[in-house]
Formats: structure tokens, sequence, C-alpha cells
């Protein structure tokens, strides 16, 4: 039960009673694993990304013995190449994304003044995925047979031909399986900073944590599908032998490494923002001043979700580009130096307006200004072409890294973890172990990863295993491995710190930095409902505890919470949250079948087994919709809304738009791929088709009439059925399987392998979308359809609208190209 409140009257106690009934979870293994509370959630995803780096700690460890000496015999060549992937893909996929996921979730809702975020369900649904694909990771490492193509999976070496076994299936398939977490999470961040503000608090008033995890949400929208659309294409090459990246029959390994940085490179942002977000809220309390530049900073966001999109070639530069993108890309990547130092002099600004106290979250921030900035500069110089040819797949390429990853990130998540920890627990910290844990992970990491900078200069490559016995290079690699060990010894007593302070420390008291975000607001650690009223503007904390803000209590004994407008914060409607639930874990486990029976090579099995996927979704909208009418909630005094079922602007709405923008993402990369593999890759054009064009020109023209035909079916009153478009869906969708017969061998080209894979896009919306209408025809038949109930509507209508725009472009580049050749 919740801890009762200090100095509130009965009333307000009884309130805080029912809101724990309504948002508490059963105890015990149940309650842990049907759990919807983004407290909870936040929370695992935090504790699992520690450990996963903790795990990649080791690994990285177990490297730096090896490369302590020249001729190491600490590790073999394969095993070691399993280490140094694992512990590039724990890091990056299992530790980075994840933590920057679980501090959003658990704060986000807290600081804008909600109860939970938009969608509780897909919360739950992106934790069990991350817990399950970790585990296939972790599974594989354990049985000896990790990924070892390197964190970046390079074709031609990560296909069958040189990867025969399922090392290089487990990266594809099981940080996919990651990847899924990670496309909920920005959806849910997006809609929950967007749409689930307290009413009243505009865009521009948002807490600069917000803006930052906003445009992260948003890069993690647009970054994560080409990385998605590179690994099914990989992972169909080296199933079905499909040859999208096989020189000789028309593929390109170059496509590999343009979708592959279309993600690495924005993923460096998606690490840094939130971390600067971080550094953003603690910084100005640690200084006891406002932050200096609110307006500069949300720019400087802004630029960067803008630049970092026009980067990813300068991972290239040595791959034969033509000169004037060289110059194209490289003056793209000085200029992202300016959002950054932005951010940097108002924070230097800000530090020189105030008066720091040097606390240990401020020892932590100052760790990252001696360290980012360094790797900064760095960046700059591998940004200069000249520079880059020499320093390229070098030790100086892996220190320069290693400076903005740990610099811009790890540092700054400390700072991050040791100001809330307050707050994640109530109790407050044991004094000693903290500061003597930073000054070893400072010194033993400049100790490690300065020095890599000169073995680098002086030619030593990086991703080996062994180095020639030069006397220049001896000394420098010992002393790496030495200071890496007093790093780790630091990281193992900042993790022991935070332990200590979770069981033995005295319980905090409120609010113990002073700061004035609505996080303190709230009793530590927070209750499952946050706060027993959203806040109204001017409202004090007191107020808020007391029930006089908006929606207090649980009257209608269900969870409920409010809906504002995206750019006013005006209150629009209330939306009823799902309570506690089975199925994000059982979605998650009929997903994890599948990867594991990909991995299996179980192909038709797998392809049988995504009816069951598809069953367990259909039932995430039993909860949908209601048969009743209801009449409008009293919100607040004076404020009457509607239920978020009577409204068509609802969170689903939001929701699928948020999805539809990553979608597209995906689709965009398909058609680079498919313009880029046409003129650059060899072996093109194709052979030409030996079959009649009639058939096929007939079956697209009426794939595209039915597609169109049906889009313009969705288009009556939100209240009317879906039984034509149903139908013309299904025409549809056997005109795509028509394609599919008379398609020519798809192993015996690329293009025949992407046209295959155009078509399976085209059928796989299409069967969503037929799903949607009969989703609609169901609340129909149910009543929870009506005039002034839209129920799946609306979402039907985009998701038909998108399936068929896309499938119309797709038809006409097809086309196009075919003319071409």
């Amino acid at each position: 039960m919740t801890p009762p409140q200090p100095n509130l009257p009965q009333s307000a106690l009884k309130l805080h009673r029912e809101l724990d009934r309504v948002w508490g979870r059963p105890p015990g293994l149940r309650g842990i694993l049907i759990s919807v509370n983004h407290s909870e959630l936040g929370l695992r995803f935090m504790i699992a990304a520690f450990v996963f780096f903790a795990i990649a700690g080791c690994l990285a460890m177990l490297i730096r013995a090896q490369l302590a000496t020249p001729a190491g015999a600490f590790l073999d060549v394969g095993l070691y190449n399993q280490f140094f992937t694992m512990h590039g893909s724990l890091m990056m996929f299992m530790f980075a994304v994840p933590l920057l996921e679980g501090l959003g979730m658990y704060l986000l809702p807290k600081m804008l003044g909600s109860r939970d975020l938009a969608f509780p369900r897909l919360s739950a649904f992106g934790w069990w995925c991350y817990f399950f694909g970790g585990l296939i990771l972790l599974t594989a490492l354990a049985a000896g047979v990790a990924p070892d193509g390197g964190w970046f999976m390079y074709t031609p070496l990560s296909s069958k031909a040189y990867s025969p076994g399922i090392n290089a299936d487990v990266w594809l398939l099981g940080i996919t399986f990651v990847e899924i977490s990670a496309v909920a999470a920005a959806v849910e961040i997006t809609v929950t900073i967007l749409r689930m503000r307290a009413p009243g608090m505009k865009l521009t008033q948002m807490p600069l944590f917000a803006w930052y995890m906003l445009g992260t949400a948003a890069m993690m929208l647009v970054g994560f599908p080409p990385l998605i659309l590179a690994s099914v294409l990989l992972e169909l090459e080296r199933a079905f032998d499909w040859p999208f990246f096989d020189v000789t029959r028309g593929g390109d390994p170059m496509l590999w490494q343009h979708l592959f940085w279309l993600f690495g490179h924005p993923e460096v942002y998606i690490i840094f923002l939130p971390a600067a977000g971080a550094i953003s809220t603690i910084l100005p309390v640690m200084a006891r001043t406002e932050i200096l530049g609110y307006g500069a900073i949300v720019a400087a966001i802004l630029g960067l979700v803008f630049l970092s999109f026009g980067l990813w070639v300068h991972h290239m530069f040595t791959t034969g580009i033509p000169h004037m993108a060289l110059a194209f890309f490289s003056a793209a990547s000085a200029l992202v130096a300016v959002p950054t130092a932005v951010q940097i002099f108002a924070w230097i600004g800000t530090l020189w307006k105030g008066r720091p106290e040097m606390h240990l979250p401020m020892l932590h921030l100052m760790g990252f200004f001696s360290t980012f900035v360094m790797g900064g500069l760095t960046g700059v110089m591998l940004a200069i072409v000249p520079f880059n040819w020499q320093a390229h797949d070098t030790a100086f390429v892996t220190a320069h890294l290693h400076y903005v990853l740990i610099g811009g990130f790890v540092f700054p998540m400390m700072a991050a973890a040791v100001y809330w920890m307050p707050l994640f627990t109530g109790k407050a910290a044991v004094r000693g172990p903290g500061v003597m844990a930073f000054w070893l992970i400072l010194i033993g990491f400049h100790g490690t990863f300065f020095l890599m900078h000169l073995t680098g200069l002086m030619g030593m490559a990086r991703r080996i295993s062994t180095y020639p016995d030069n006397p220049e290079w001896i000394w420098l690699n010992l002393s790496s491995s030495f200071f890496s060990f007093i790093m780790a010894a630091g990281f193992a007593l900042f993790a022991l710190d935070l332990i200590l302070q979770w069981l033995f420390g005295a319980k905090s008291r409120r609010n113990p930095w002073g700061a004035k975000t609505l996080e303190w607001a709230m009793l530590m650690p927070a209750p499952g409902y946050n706060i027993a009223s959203l806040p109204l503007p001017g409202q004090a904390a007191l107020q808020i505890a007391r029930g006089e803000g908006a929606l207090p209590g649980a009257p209608r004994d269900r969870r409920e919470t409010l809906v504002v407008d995206a750019l006013s914060g005006e209150a629009r409607h209330v939306a009823v949250l799902p309570s506690n639930s089975a199925l994000p874990i059982l979605s998650a486990a009929v997903i994890g079948g599948f990867v594991l029976l990909m991995l299996s090579s179980f192909y038709v099995a797998a392809g049988c087994w995504l009816f069951a996927v598809a069953a367990v979704f259909w039932q995430w909208q039993r909860w949908m919709g209601s048969a009743q009418g209801e009449d409008l909630i009293p919100a607040a005094p004076g404020l009457y809304l509607p239920v978020h079922h009577e409204v068509p602007d609802s969170l689903a709405r939001s929701g699928l738009i948020c999805l539809l923008i990553a979608n597209g993402a995906l689709f965009g990369c398909f058609l680079f791929s498919l313009g880029f593999l046409s003129v650059i890759a060899p072996n093109w054009p194709a052979p030409q088709s030996a079959l009649p064009a009639e058939p096929a020109l007939l079956l697209s023209l009426g794939l595209a009439l039915c597609l169109v035909l049906s889009s313009l079916l969705a288009r009556p009153r939100l209240g009317s059925g879906a039984g034509p478009a149903l139908i013309i869906l299904i025409l549809a969708l056997g005109a795509v399987i028509g394609l599919a017969l008379i398609l020519e061998d798809p192993t015996a080209h690329a293009r025949n392998a992407l046209r295959a894979a155009a078509l399976g896009y085209i059928a796989l919306h299409c069967v969503i979308a037929a799903l949607l209408a009969g989703l609609c025809r169901v609340q129909r038949r149910d009543g929870r359809m009506a005039a002034n109930r839209p129920g799946a509507a609306p979402v039907w209508r985009l998701w038909q609208d998108y399936t068929t725009v896309t499938a119309l472009l797709l038809i006409a580049t097809v086309g196009l190209q075919e003319g071409l050749s």
C-alpha cells in the first residue's frame, strides 16, 4: 500500500488509498508478470541495462587482457571475435538505448504531471521484447555461437558463404527483436510528451528534459527502421538466398553500409540527447540558478535532430565515394559541432551565473565536460577527409568513439543515477564510496583511451587479436590494459555504492537537492498513480496531493488521465488507460517463438507461427471502445470532457501516426535500396524477363485499382461499416499472390529479390488493413462503433491510406525501373 502522505486530511488520504487500489498491481510473481506501471517498467529497463553494461564491461576486460601483450594467447581468434562483437552489440543495443528508454519512461509522466504513459501495455510489451531478446543473445554467448562479425555486421563477411553458422543469424534476429522495444518506446515517448502533459502546460513550457526526449524519440522513429530493413534483407539472403548484397547477382555490399550507417550515426545522437537532457536538468540545480538560454538549447536540439541524418557517409570515406559527396558529408560532419557547442556554452554560462556546489552529481558532470569536449574535437578531426583516410580503421577511431559515448553518455547517466536515486528508492546516499568510484573511473578511462589515440596515430589497427612486436606499441597497450582494470574497479565501486544506498541508506527527505521540477513534488518513491490529482496552472504541491487538481482520486474505478492539445496544452478529453494485463508478455513470447523457429531454420513452421502472432494481437482489441455512450466527465471545476472512445483524435490515432512515420522511414529506405542497386551495383541492368509483361501489368493495375477503391470506401462517416472495403482488400491480396506466382525466381538476381520483397511488404500491409477492417465490423456488431463513437475507424482509415500510397509508389517505381532498364 502507499505510505500515508504527511499533513493531509482524512478525505485526501482516502483519495490516495482509492488510487492505490485502482493503479496498483497484485503481489508476487503474477503481479510482476502482468504489471504495466511506467515507474516499475522504467526501473526494470534501467536495472537490466546496467546488468548488460556489467557483462559488456567484463568482455571488454577480457579484450584488454588479450591486447596487453603483442602475441596474447589469452583468447583464440574465434572467441576474441565473439567477445568484441558482443561487447559492442551489448553496449549499443542492450545498454545505451534501453537505459535512456527506462529513464524517460520513469521520469516523463512525473515531470509532465501525468499519471502514466500513453500506452501502458505497449511499454510492457517493449520491456518483454527487450528481456527475451537479451536472453537470446546471452544464451548464444554462453553456448559459444555468439555473433562474431562485429557489431556492424559488414557484408559479405556476414553472408552465408563466409559465416555459415547461426552466429550472424543470432545478431540479425536477436537485435531486430530488441529493436521492437526501441520503436515501441519511441512511439510511447512521443505521444506522451505531445498529448499527456498537465493541462495548461504549453509545448514551450515543458522541462528541457522533455524536449530532449522528444528529439530522441523522433530520431528513433526515423533512425531505427534503416537497420531493421537491413537486418531483414540480410536474413532473407542468408535464409532464402535472395541476393541483396551478392555482387555476382546484382547485389552490392555497400548497400548494407549505407543502411547500417543511416542508423549508426544518428544512434550517437540518440544516445547523447537524453544524457544532455539530464545535464540540462541537473546542472542548474547544482549551480543554484536557472538554465541559461532555454530557447537556444531547444533550437540546438532541433538542429541536432535534423543534421544527424546527413552524416552517415563520414563512416564510409574510404569506400570510393565521389569527391563531391566527400566534400558535402565532410562539411555536414563539421557543421554538427555547432548545435553541440551551443549547448556546451549554455551549460558553462549557467555555471558562471550560478554558485556551483560540488555534490557527487556535479563531479560526474565535470567528468562529462573534461571527456566529451575532447571526444568532440577528435570527431571534428575525423570529419576532415584527408585525416580520416589516415586514421580510418585504427585504434584512434576506437578511442574517439569511447570518448564520445562514455564521456557523452555514461558520465551524465552516472550523474543522473546519483541525482534521482532518492526518487527511485526513497533513500539518501551513503557518503564516501561514490566519490572514490568517480576518481577511479575518470583516471582509468583517460589512462585507457587517451593512450589508444596514440597507438592509432602510430598505425595500430582496430579489431585485431594480436599485433606486431613494435616497441612503441607495447608499453602503450600494456598501460591501456592496466588503466582499464582501474576503470573497471571504479564501475564496480559505483555499483556497490548504489546497492548500499538502496539497502542501507537512511530515509531521504523530500526534494533533497532543492530542485524545481515536478517529479520531486511526489512521494519518494512515487506511488503507481504518481499524484492524487493532476496539476492545474498555479497549484502548489500540497494542493495537488490534497486532490484539489484535475481528476482527483478514482471515483469511476478505472485508470483515468487527461489528454491535451499538442501545442497549447488545453485539455481535450479523458483517456481511460488499460490495467494490468498478461497480453504484453504473451505477445512478446509469441514473437520470441517466431525468432527461435527462424534461428532453428524451421522456416515453414515459422511462417505458420505468424498466425499465432496475429491471433494474440487480435486479443488486444477486446479492451478497446465501449458498448455504451458516456456522459461528459467532470475533470476539474467547470471543465467537462468526453472519454477517449467518444472522440476521433484519440491517443491510438496519435500513436499510429508515429508508427507510420517509422514505417515510412523503412519504406523510404527500401526505395533508396531499389535506386541504389539499379544505379550503383554491378551486374545491372538485370537480364530481361522471359515472361510476357502483360499478365504482370494487368495484375499490377488490378492491385492498384483494388487498393484505391478500398481507400475510397474507407471515407464514409466514422460509424459506418467496413464490408465493401474488406472484400476489396481481399481481392487486393489475391492480386499480390497472383503477382508473386508469375514473378521470376527471386534467387536469380537482386532485381527479382527486391520485387519479391516489395510484394511481401504490400501483402503484409493488406493483411493488417483487412484485420483492421474486420475489427471495425466486430466493433460495429458489438455496439462499440456508432455515429458518436468512432472506434477503430480512424486508425483503419490512416493505415489503409498509407497502404494505398506506398503500394502505388512501389508499382510506379518498379515500372519506371523496368522502363529505364
